[in-house]
């Protein structure tokens, strides 16, 4: 059965993957035969490295960089293309504004309720300019902040482009943000400007996203403007003085000029979910993150400018802004979809994928467990589509399968990729032109030097340990914003000049990597270290199954025990064997207790939050839940008492 074919190769690429390849014709003309090569002498010559690799992929500095790398701070804190001049607004839009990329559309928007806008680059620039000079009249300046709050709109891509010529600091955040959460990050990141629509939609529902705005500016004091895209035609409040529509801001302001901003300079902050305290700033500048994200789109993902490029996604994901600078920069056109890939119906994404012939498909394995569950049945031809890219969390082998073999018809390559906010994008990947295991990545991204480490900070192969990052490279965050220690505390404190991600990982002899989830929810059973993940893809051998979380609990007698939360695919009383055939599937020694639930707490973008469960089930404190999605409430996990 598949479920079982995860030690066999499951890729093995074709001619027209290889021939296509724009890693391999870099690889050739720099006359390096192997990726290993090529790591090996990137990341011993930074220098030579990223200069090629500019170069080769068209990340134009308008003034040239005097040196790609300057650590005279420490290792923490690297300096990248010092002396050069770059604006991610001029790579993503105003260079292909004229000339053969000016016509073709760059951003199609795909709504929750069926609606379809586009752009043209032309039209992005324009669109641009005129929003940039808008926001200098309202008193923006380089580097004040302005805060993204709004569905995944065009104006969207407008106003991150629009903030990054001028210089300002854009700060996108989650469409689906309580007034709290909203509140704490513009507190935190002190902004001076909000931009977020009316409302929205979630599965048809309204989302009243401009009260919401309203409830979190009212104890945010250094809001001075608020901008309304109008989205869902729903009438608001509109505070005078404060608040404009999108729509009725000048035709024709006076124009800016495109800011010089330095390679260093700040170009947006991220924010991820902590445990406790307050969230992390992920401070990216204008050009690690263009860089870096050339580098995956181009090289590992093998984006070029006739490609089409959908993910769904939400602006306060990383791939929010990696896909609005991205793809654009390579010539590409970027596909938006607001709401989820079953809604409203299960065919939904492969719909998408046929309307606007997509070639490269980004899909996060709980979206991909989703769809299986809908069924095979709304299973479309997609001539076009090329390679999906899979982010998010660890893949369990029965979901992988379904979406090569039913989905792709095996002729269409999953680009595992792992990294995450604080890096800019991808640590390891599975590249297309090499032959991959189900589930696996083979190879880390280029410049990056990626190991296993053990307990004692020795990397090891064939076992599970930390991901870790041995060099620096660009596009890694230049601290959390206005908290120094505090990124040095997450990141840098364990080994001495080592990142530790806070991933397991394993890679074998072939250089077969494994993510098997974060290091907080590692299990130790019977002596060993175990990933959630591995003993849930065990559990989904069940085909009744459609989704699991497993935690690791206290145990008196063990020190720990497994706990699995199952959502089954049937409605009514879980069946009585449930608890034996987990039993069977995971073995003896790692059989976790089995409770049936209706829905697992996720993210707006889809993780699962064990950490969460873990804490709801032992009556814990949650920490920070400002990234849930309400549709899947944490109260859907049981309390943990004597009798159950």
């Amino acid at each position: 059965m598949a479920e079982n074919r995860s030690d066999t190769l499951a890729w093995v690429p074709t001619d027209e993957v290889l021939g296509r390849s724009r890693l391999l014709a870099a690889m050739r003309s720099w006359n390096i035969d192997t990726v290993d090569e090529l790591n090996a002498r990137a990341v011993s010559d930074p220098e030579w490295f990223w200069r090629a690799a500019t170069a080769d992929l068209g990340v134009e500095f308008s003034a040239p960089f005097t040196a790609v790398l300057d650590d005279s701070e420490g290792k923490p804190f690297p300096k990248w293309f010092t002396g050069g001049v770059i604006n991610v607004a001029q790579l993503a839009a105003h260079r292909h504004a004229t000339g053969p990329l000016a016509g073709k559309t760059a951003v199609v928007y795909e709504g929750d309720s069926g609606q379809r806008r586009t752009l043209t680059f032309a039209e992005l620039s324009d669109q641009v300019h005129r929003f940039a000079a808008n926001l200098a009249a309202l008193g923006i300046e380089r580097e004040d902040r302005i805060v993204l709050f709004m569905p995944v709109v065009p104006e969207a891509v407008v106003a991150y482009l629009a903030a990054a010529h001028l210089g300002a600091v854009v700060v996108p955040t989650f469409s689906g943000y309580a007034p709290d959460a909203l509140a704490t990050r513009l507190r935190d990141s002190e902004a001076k400007v909000l931009i977020t629509a009316d409302g929205t939609t979630r599965r048809d529902k309204p989302v009243e996203m401009k009260s919401i705005a309203d409830a979190a500016v009212a104890t945010a004091p250094t809001v001075q403007r608020v901008v309304v895209v109008r989205h869902s035609g729903s009438e608001v409040a509109m505070e005078p003085g404060r608040d404009v529509y999108f729509d009725e801001l000048p035709a024709d302001p006076a124009p800016v000029p495109l800011a010089a901003t330095g390679s260093n300079d700040p170009l947006c902050i991220v924010y991820t979910s902590g445990t406790t305290g307050r969230p992390k700033g992920i401070l990216h500048s204008h050009g690690g993150f263009a860089v870096k994200t050339a580098v995956d789109f181009g090289y590992a993902f093998d984006v070029h400018s006739d490609d089409v490029v959908c993910w769904i996604t939400d602006l306060g994901w990383l791939v929010g802004p990696m896909l609005m600078t991205g793809p654009l920069q390579l010539g590409a056109t970027i596909v938006m979809i607001e709401g989820l890939p079953t809604y409203p119906d299960a065919g939904r994404m492969w719909d998408v994928v046929n309307r606007n012939g997509v070639t490269v498909q980004g899909i996060a394995p709980t979206a991909a467990r989703a769809l299986r569950a809908a069924g095979d049945e709304a299973v479309a031809e997609m001539p076009t589509l090329r390679s999906f890219v899979s982010t998010g969390e660890a893949w369990d082998i029965p979901t992988w399968w379904w979406l090569f073999e039913t989905i792709g018809k095996g002729r269409v390559p999953i680009i595992n990729y792992s990294g995450g906010t604080e890096v800019g994008g991808g640590i390891i990947v599975g590249y297309p032109f090499l032959p991959s295991d189900a589930a696996a990545f083979n190879g880390a991204l280029p410049g990056v030097h990626a190991a296993v480490l053990d307990d004692e900070g020795k990397p090891v192969i064939g076992q599970i340990g930390e991901l870790a990052v041995l060099n620096t490279f660009p596009g890694q965050t230049h601290a959390f914003w206005q908290d120094r220690e505090r990124y040095l505390e997450t990141y840098w404190c364990r080994f001495d000049g080592v990142w530790i991600h806070g991933d397991l990982a394993s890679v074998d002899q072939r250089g077969m990597w494994l993510v098997h989830g974060r290091s907080d929810d590692t299990i130790k059973l019977s002596g060993r270290r175990v990933g959630p993940a591995e003993i849930e893809t065990s559990l989904l051998r069940d085909e009744r199954i459609s989704e699991v979380a497993v935690i690791g609990v206290p145990d008196p007698a063990r020190g720990q025990r497994a706990v699995a939360f199952a959502v089954l695919r049937e409605e009514g009383e879980p069946p009585a064997d449930l608890q034996s055939s987990a039993t069977e599937n995971a073995g003896k020694s790692f059989s976790p207790t089995v409770y049936a639930v209706t829905s697992l707490p996720k993210t707006k973008n889809g993780k699962i939050m064990r950490r969460a469960i873990r804490a709801r089930f032992l009556g814990a404190e949650a920490g920070d839940m400002s990234s849930l999605d309400p549709a899947t409430p944490l109260e859907a996990i049981p309390v943990h008492t004597d009798e159950n």
